[in-house]
């Protein structure tokens, strides 16, 4: 009996161009709303137990990233809960850029995904946990196009504003296990780093600013199609009402730190990109972003200073992107945290790739190395 594929789940996106064979599947991505990007992918592979499969992802020179896919490994799993990387090659030269993907499934059930999925359901049990805990709050800032809750989880005691966010790119999955990782951190009460910014600070995290893009499949887009990494200067209700109701709340709290999480696509790199390019910064700010930068790559070993994006001159930055938004509206100390899609070159795993689990002790580190730098903080 031939295998079959579906992807009409939260976060799914793949479509069929045609069948080759019972188990050899060609296979296309859908556009994000306002049609620019696909990158992400997201399926189901059914009734292949035990059999070798060919899956071929074509037309992929003209994705979001092209230089994304050589070397690239996609990420497979029968149980949802332990993601591997299954054996992967790009050719650009065949069908206008094609992903082949071989695998022999386990299980009459093989989940395929650009980057370990993070579903809704999973957010609303992260946030519905932590909000149990002791001196947690939970609130929801507003609502998406969709009409899907902004949570925000908070804590601490101090006066001065910790922010949080994660998902504005719905594909970038890794940051919202990043977020994972960093809400468990904050409430474990054998992390002393945790204990000390919560004592110092007041901390709001925001583990998906896009729930819309993240369960219709998107990789970079919001329900109207807006990038919402580039909707900081001028938000609106709209457009992008995601981003209005989160810097509306920080207009209230004030920002002192601001750590804005990502995945890159090329890149195979855990890297920080700052807000140099903004016109008027204050030394002291990139003073404060330096230290930042360099106490991490002490406390993680696959964080890294030597690659990363281009540092712009100041005036060049684009200010609707939320790090350089934050860092000229309130002086503050803001960065963006790239992780990979690929693997750490600098401590591969080539049996998961960059991984979940990964994401989340990055997390811990961040948090540490915070807590290290806290006392310097506006």
């Amino acid at each position: 009996m031939p295998s079959t594929i579906d992807s009409a789940f939260d976060s799914g996106n793949v479509r069929v161009v045609r069948q080759e064979g019972p188990f050899d599947w060609v296979l296309g991505i859908r556009r994000d709303a306002g049609g620019e990007f696909f990158q992400w992918f997201h399926f189901r592979l059914s009734g292949a137990c035990g059999v070798p499969v060919r899956l071929r992802l074509v037309g992929l020179n003209h994705s979001a990233y092209p230089d994304g896919w050589p070397g690239y490994a996609a990420r497979v799993s029968e149980d949802r809960r332990h993601w591997r990387a299954a054996p992967t090659w790009f050719d650009p030269s065949t069908d206008d850029g094609t992903l082949e993907i071989r695998v022999t499934p386990a299980s009459d059930q093989l989940w395929c995904a650009y980057f370990a999925p993070f579903s809704l359901e999973r957010h609303h049990d992260l946030v519905a946990r932590v909000a149990l805990e002791p001196g947690v709050a939970s609130r929801v800032l507003g609502l998406s196009l969709d009409g899907r809750s902004i949570d925000v989880v908070e804590m601490g005691e101090g006066r001065r504003h910790l922010w949080f966010l994660a998902r504005q790119h719905p594909g970038e999955t890794m940051a919202e296990w990043w977020m994972e990782g960093a809400l468990e951190a904050l409430v474990d009460p054998a992390f002393a780093p945790a204990r000390l910014l919560r004592r110092a600070f007041r901390l709001h995290l925001v583990p998906n600013m896009n729930p819309d893009g993240a369960f219709r499949g998107h990789l970079r887009t919001n329900a109207a199609g807006a990038n919402l990494n580039r909707e900081w200067a001028a938000p609106s209700a709209q457009r992008s009402p995601e981003v209005l109701a989160v810097l509306e709340a920080m207009d209230r709290t004030g920002v002192s730190f601001a750590l804005d999480v990502h995945g890159d696509e090329a890149l195979p790199h855990v890297f920080l990109a700052g807000f140099e390019g903004v016109a008027g910064i204050a030394p002291q700010q990139l003073k404060r972003l330096e230290a930042f930068r360099q106490v991490l790559a002490a406390f993680a070993p696959e964080f890294q200073t030597r690659h990363g994006y281009p540092v712009l001159q100041p005036g060049q930055a684009h200010m609707g992107m939320a790090t350089n938004q934050l860092a000229h509206r309130f002086g503050c100390v803001a960065a963006t945290l790239e992780m990979p899609f690929k693997d750490s070159l600098e401590f591969p795993d080539p049996s998961t790739g960059w991984s979940p689990e990964r994401c989340k002790a990055l997390a811990r580190s961040c948090l540490a190395a915070l807590a290290a730098v806290a006392h310097d903080l506006p």
